[in-house]
Protein backbone atom coordinates (compact mmCIF):
# COMPACT_ATOMS: atom_id res chain seq x y z
CA UNK A 1 0.00 0.00 0.00
CA UNK A 2 1.15 3.55 -0.69
CA UNK A 3 1.94 5.63 2.38
CA UNK A 4 -1.12 7.80 3.20
CA UNK A 5 1.12 10.87 3.01
CA UNK A 6 2.81 9.99 -0.28
CA UNK A 7 0.60 12.01 -2.63
CA UNK A 8 0.90 15.07 -0.41
CA UNK A 9 4.67 14.58 -0.10
CA UNK A 10 5.12 14.21 -3.86
CA UNK A 11 3.60 17.65 -4.56
CA UNK A 12 5.52 19.40 -1.79
CA UNK A 13 8.76 17.42 -1.88
CA UNK A 14 11.18 20.15 -3.05
CA UNK A 15 9.82 22.64 -0.50
CA UNK A 16 9.79 19.97 2.20
CA UNK A 17 13.42 19.08 1.47
CA UNK A 18 14.40 22.73 1.72
CA UNK A 19 12.65 23.17 5.07
CA UNK A 20 14.00 19.86 6.35
CA UNK A 21 17.56 20.88 5.52
CA UNK A 22 17.14 24.23 7.25
CA UNK A 23 15.49 22.62 10.30
CA UNK A 24 18.32 20.12 10.64
CA UNK A 25 20.71 23.07 10.61
CA UNK A 26 18.92 24.46 13.68
CA UNK A 27 16.30 26.72 12.10
CA UNK A 28 13.29 26.50 14.44
CA UNK A 29 11.13 28.62 12.16
CA UNK A 30 11.75 26.17 9.31
CA UNK A 31 10.81 23.29 11.61
CA UNK A 32 7.57 25.06 12.54
CA UNK A 33 6.65 25.51 8.88
CA UNK A 34 7.63 21.90 8.18
CA UNK A 35 5.26 20.40 10.75
CA UNK A 36 2.44 22.96 10.60
CA UNK A 37 0.49 21.14 7.82
CA UNK A 38 0.27 18.07 10.08
CA UNK A 39 -0.45 19.75 13.43
CA UNK A 40 -4.26 19.50 13.39
CA UNK A 41 -4.44 15.88 12.29
CA UNK A 42 -1.74 14.91 14.81
CA UNK A 43 -3.73 16.61 17.56
CA UNK A 44 -6.86 14.68 16.55
CA UNK A 45 -4.75 11.49 16.61
CA UNK A 46 -3.57 12.23 20.16
CA UNK A 47 -7.17 12.93 21.19
CA UNK A 48 -8.31 9.54 19.91
CA UNK A 49 -5.55 7.91 21.88
CA UNK A 50 -6.12 9.84 25.13
CA UNK A 51 -9.80 10.86 25.11
CA UNK A 52 -9.00 14.35 26.38
CA UNK A 53 -8.50 17.55 24.38
CA UNK A 54 -6.13 19.00 26.99
CA UNK A 55 -4.13 15.77 27.31
CA UNK A 56 -3.90 15.62 23.52
CA UNK A 57 -2.45 19.12 23.48
CA UNK A 58 0.19 18.12 26.04
CA UNK A 59 1.05 14.95 24.12
CA UNK A 60 1.34 16.87 20.86
CA UNK A 61 3.69 19.41 22.41
CA UNK A 62 5.81 16.56 23.79
CA UNK A 63 5.81 14.88 20.36
CA UNK A 64 6.84 18.03 18.51
CA UNK A 65 9.63 18.70 20.98
CA UNK A 66 10.91 15.15 20.53
CA UNK A 67 10.57 15.47 16.76
CA UNK A 68 12.65 18.65 16.83
CA UNK A 69 15.35 17.00 18.90
CA UNK A 70 15.24 13.79 16.86
CA UNK A 71 15.16 15.40 13.43
CA UNK A 72 18.82 14.55 12.68
CA UNK A 73 17.88 10.85 13.04
CA UNK A 74 15.04 11.08 10.49
CA UNK A 75 16.53 9.29 7.51
CA UNK A 76 13.66 9.81 5.08
CA UNK A 77 12.96 6.12 4.54
CA UNK A 78 9.29 6.88 5.26
CA UNK A 79 7.37 10.10 4.63
CA UNK A 80 7.72 12.91 7.14
CA UNK A 81 4.02 12.45 7.96
CA UNK A 82 4.48 8.78 8.89
CA UNK A 83 7.51 9.64 11.01
CA UNK A 84 5.57 12.35 12.87
CA UNK A 85 2.76 9.88 13.54
CA UNK A 86 5.33 7.49 14.98
CA UNK A 87 6.66 10.18 17.32
CA UNK A 88 3.12 11.29 18.31
CA UNK A 89 1.93 7.72 18.91
CA UNK A 90 4.88 7.00 21.17
CA UNK A 91 4.22 10.26 23.06
CA UNK A 92 0.64 9.09 23.67
CA UNK A 93 1.77 5.64 24.80
CA UNK A 94 4.13 7.27 27.31
CA UNK A 95 1.33 9.53 28.53
CA UNK A 96 -0.99 6.54 29.03
CA UNK A 97 1.71 4.62 30.88
CA UNK A 98 2.47 7.55 33.20
CA UNK A 99 -1.15 8.60 33.78
CA UNK A 100 -2.20 8.30 37.45
CA UNK A 101 -5.57 6.87 38.43
CA UNK A 102 -8.22 9.53 37.98
CA UNK A 103 -10.21 10.76 40.96
CA UNK A 104 -13.91 10.80 40.13
CA UNK A 105 -15.60 14.18 40.84
CA UNK A 106 -18.37 13.98 43.41
CA UNK A 107 -20.89 15.01 40.73
CA UNK A 108 -20.60 11.57 39.13
CA UNK A 109 -21.61 9.54 42.17
CA UNK A 110 -24.52 9.52 44.63
CA UNK A 111 -24.11 10.89 48.12
CA UNK A 112 -22.48 8.44 50.54
CA UNK A 113 -21.56 8.16 54.20
CA UNK A 114 -17.84 9.05 54.60
CA UNK A 115 -17.51 6.17 57.09
CA UNK A 116 -18.63 3.56 54.55
CA UNK A 117 -16.18 1.43 52.61
CA UNK A 118 -14.97 2.65 49.24
CA UNK A 119 -17.35 2.04 46.36
CA UNK A 120 -16.53 -0.15 43.40
CA UNK A 121 -14.15 1.36 40.86
CA UNK A 122 -15.80 3.14 37.95
CA UNK A 123 -14.86 1.47 34.67
CA UNK A 124 -16.52 3.89 32.28
CA UNK A 125 -14.32 6.74 30.95
CA UNK A 126 -16.47 9.52 32.41
CA UNK A 127 -13.67 12.09 31.93
CA UNK A 128 -14.07 12.11 28.12
CA UNK A 129 -14.26 15.49 26.44
CA UNK A 130 -15.86 16.20 23.04
CA UNK A 131 -13.63 17.32 20.20
CA UNK A 132 -14.46 20.63 18.45
CA UNK A 133 -15.35 20.23 14.79
CA UNK A 134 -13.08 23.10 13.83
CA UNK A 135 -10.01 21.20 14.99
CA UNK A 136 -10.58 17.94 13.14
CA UNK A 137 -8.12 18.50 10.35
CA UNK A 138 -10.48 16.75 7.93
CA UNK A 139 -8.26 17.69 5.02
CA UNK A 140 -5.70 15.17 6.27
CA UNK A 141 -5.17 12.31 3.84
CA UNK A 142 -6.11 8.79 4.88
CA UNK A 143 -5.20 5.52 3.29
CA UNK A 144 -7.58 3.11 1.53
CA UNK A 145 -7.55 0.75 4.53
CA UNK A 146 -9.38 3.30 6.74
CA UNK A 147 -12.52 1.78 8.25
CA UNK A 148 -13.97 4.87 9.94
CA UNK A 149 -14.56 8.30 8.46
CA UNK A 150 -12.81 11.21 10.17
CA UNK A 151 -15.88 12.69 11.93
CA UNK A 152 -17.06 9.25 12.97
CA UNK A 153 -13.66 8.63 14.56
CA UNK A 154 -14.04 11.47 17.09
CA UNK A 155 -17.60 10.66 18.19
CA UNK A 156 -17.73 10.13 21.94
CA UNK A 157 -19.11 6.60 21.59
CA UNK A 158 -16.08 5.61 19.50
CA UNK A 159 -13.58 7.42 21.75
CA UNK A 160 -15.16 5.84 24.84
CA UNK A 161 -14.87 2.37 23.30
CA UNK A 162 -11.20 3.02 22.49
CA UNK A 163 -10.40 3.84 26.12
CA UNK A 164 -11.24 0.24 27.12
CA UNK A 165 -8.47 -1.13 24.90
CA UNK A 166 -4.89 -1.74 26.05
CA UNK A 167 -2.77 1.18 24.87
CA UNK A 168 -0.98 -0.60 22.03
CA UNK A 169 -4.20 -2.16 20.71
CA UNK A 170 -5.69 1.32 20.77
CA UNK A 171 -2.78 2.61 18.71
CA UNK A 172 -3.09 -0.26 16.23
CA UNK A 173 -6.81 0.31 15.68
CA UNK A 174 -6.41 4.07 15.21
CA UNK A 175 -3.47 3.76 12.84
CA UNK A 176 -5.05 0.98 10.78
CA UNK A 177 -8.78 1.79 10.80
CA UNK A 178 -8.85 5.56 11.17
CA UNK A 179 -5.71 6.61 9.30
CA UNK A 180 -5.54 3.70 6.90
CA UNK A 181 -1.92 2.76 7.58
CA UNK A 182 -0.98 -0.68 6.28
CA UNK A 183 0.04 -3.48 8.66
CA UNK A 184 3.66 -2.95 7.61
CA UNK A 185 3.55 0.81 8.24
CA UNK A 186 1.83 0.31 11.59
CA UNK A 187 4.43 -2.28 12.55
CA UNK A 188 7.17 0.24 11.78
CA UNK A 189 5.49 2.86 13.97
CA UNK A 190 5.14 0.45 16.91
CA UNK A 191 8.42 -1.40 16.24
CA UNK A 192 6.84 -4.84 15.92
CA UNK A 193 5.81 -7.24 13.12
CA UNK A 194 2.86 -7.08 10.70
CA UNK A 195 1.65 -10.43 12.09
CA UNK A 196 1.50 -8.95 15.59
CA UNK A 197 -0.35 -5.94 14.21
CA UNK A 198 -2.98 -8.12 12.50
CA UNK A 199 -3.48 -10.12 15.69
CA UNK A 200 -3.83 -6.99 17.84
CA UNK A 201 -6.26 -5.48 15.33
CA UNK A 202 -8.53 -8.53 15.47
CA UNK A 203 -8.69 -8.34 19.27
CA UNK A 204 -9.30 -4.60 19.14
CA UNK A 205 -12.14 -5.03 16.63
CA UNK A 206 -13.85 -7.55 18.87
CA UNK A 207 -13.61 -5.34 21.97
CA UNK A 208 -14.68 -2.12 20.23
CA UNK A 209 -17.54 -3.67 18.25
CA UNK A 210 -19.05 -4.96 21.50
CA UNK A 211 -19.24 -1.41 22.84
CA UNK A 212 -20.24 0.67 19.81
CA UNK A 213 -23.91 1.51 19.14
CA UNK A 214 -25.55 -0.17 16.16
CA UNK A 215 -25.03 2.93 14.04
CA UNK A 216 -22.82 5.98 14.38
CA UNK A 217 -24.03 9.56 14.76
CA UNK A 218 -22.90 10.26 11.19
CA UNK A 219 -24.96 7.34 9.88
CA UNK A 220 -27.95 8.59 11.87
CA UNK A 221 -27.58 12.07 10.37
CA UNK A 222 -27.39 10.65 6.86
CA UNK A 223 -30.54 8.58 7.45
CA UNK A 224 -32.42 11.60 8.80
CA UNK A 225 -31.71 13.78 5.78
CA UNK A 226 -31.45 17.56 5.72
CA UNK A 227 -35.18 18.26 6.08
CA UNK A 228 -35.70 16.04 9.13
CA UNK A 229 -32.49 17.32 10.70
CA UNK A 230 -33.63 20.93 10.29
CA UNK A 231 -36.96 20.04 11.90
CA UNK A 232 -35.22 18.45 14.90
CA UNK A 233 -32.93 21.46 15.34
CA UNK A 234 -35.94 23.77 15.26
CA UNK A 235 -37.74 21.64 17.89
CA UNK A 236 -34.64 21.67 20.09
CA UNK A 237 -34.20 25.45 19.83
CA UNK A 238 -37.86 26.02 20.66
CA UNK A 239 -37.62 23.75 23.70
CA UNK A 240 -34.44 25.55 24.79
CA UNK A 241 -35.96 29.01 24.42
CA UNK A 242 -39.08 27.95 26.35
CA UNK A 243 -37.05 26.12 29.00
CA UNK A 244 -39.15 23.02 28.24
CA UNK A 245 -37.11 20.29 29.92
CA UNK A 246 -39.64 17.54 29.19
CA UNK A 247 -39.53 18.30 25.47
CA UNK A 248 -35.73 18.26 25.44
CA UNK A 249 -35.60 14.96 27.31
CA UNK A 250 -38.10 13.41 24.90
CA UNK A 251 -35.78 14.25 22.00
CA UNK A 252 -32.80 12.46 23.45
CA UNK A 253 -31.93 9.08 21.98
CA UNK A 254 -31.88 6.14 24.32
CA UNK A 255 -28.10 5.90 24.13
CA UNK A 256 -27.44 9.63 24.55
Amino acid sequence: MTDPGTSRASTALPRERELLKAARAGDRDAFGRLVEPFRRELHAHCYRMLGSYADAEDALQDALLRAWRGLPRFEGRSSLRSWLYRVATNACLRAIERAPKRVLPIDYAPAADPHDDLAEAVNEPVWLEPYPDGGLGLEGLVGPDARYEQREAVELAFIAALQHLPARQRAVLVLRDVLGFSARETAEVLETTPISIDSALQRAHKAVDERLPSQSQQQTLRLLGDEELSRLVERYLTAWEQNDVDAMVSMLAEDA
